[in-house]
């Protein structure tokens, strides 16, 4: 739901005319709905196993869905975007924070979960893939800018060509 909720924001985001209202109409009922099932969730979660660090993340998960809710409403789509990001981000870090050191916990016995360090991999691995982040991160990063950069500006139904 949150996926959906920013998935809305962004085409409200990127677009004008019809598409916008439409989109800024389906984020205002997606918003609500996605903050009522992550927080039932991600307070579930808290309440089994929860800390204070998570405790945090689940009120900034909270805030954020708040304020981006009324930064759509407003139509500033921009930081409705922003926030609803930093609700999902925070809405992961709330999982691991509270499930840390279980990656994924066992329902049968907690000797069986499994682990951070029994999911992490060894020495040789790791170096392999230190070196390609290495070499593939600023490739990633250059083809992201030049994709915001090709595709900066609001589009609309006026841009689709007439058919011939």
């Amino acid at each position: 739901m949150l996926f959906t909720f920013h998935g809305a924001v962004f085409a409200a985001l990127k677009t004008t005319g019809d598409i916008r209202a439409r989109s800024r109409r389906y984020a205002a009922w997606l918003g609500p709905v996605a903050a009522v099932v992550a927080l039932l969730f991600l307070g579930w979660t808290q309440a089994d196993s929860g800390n204070g660090r998570s405790l945090v993340a689940v009120v900034l998960v909270a805030v954020a869905l708040a304020a981006a809710l009324v930064m759509n409403a407003r139509g500033r789509e921009g930081w409705a975007f922003g926030l609803s990001g930093v609700a999902v981000a925070a809405s992961v870090a709330m999982l691991f924070l509270a499930l840390f050191p279980d990656v994924m916990p066992s329902s049968l016995d907690p000797k069986w979960s499994l682990t951070a360090a029994n999911a992490a991999a060894s020495a040789y691995p790791l170096k392999i893939m230190t070196w390609v982040g290495v070499i593939m991160m600023p490739l990633i990063m250059a083809y992201q800018a030049w994709t915001y950069w090709v595709f900066r500006k609001r589009i609309g139904t006026q841009h689709i060509p007439a058919a011939h």
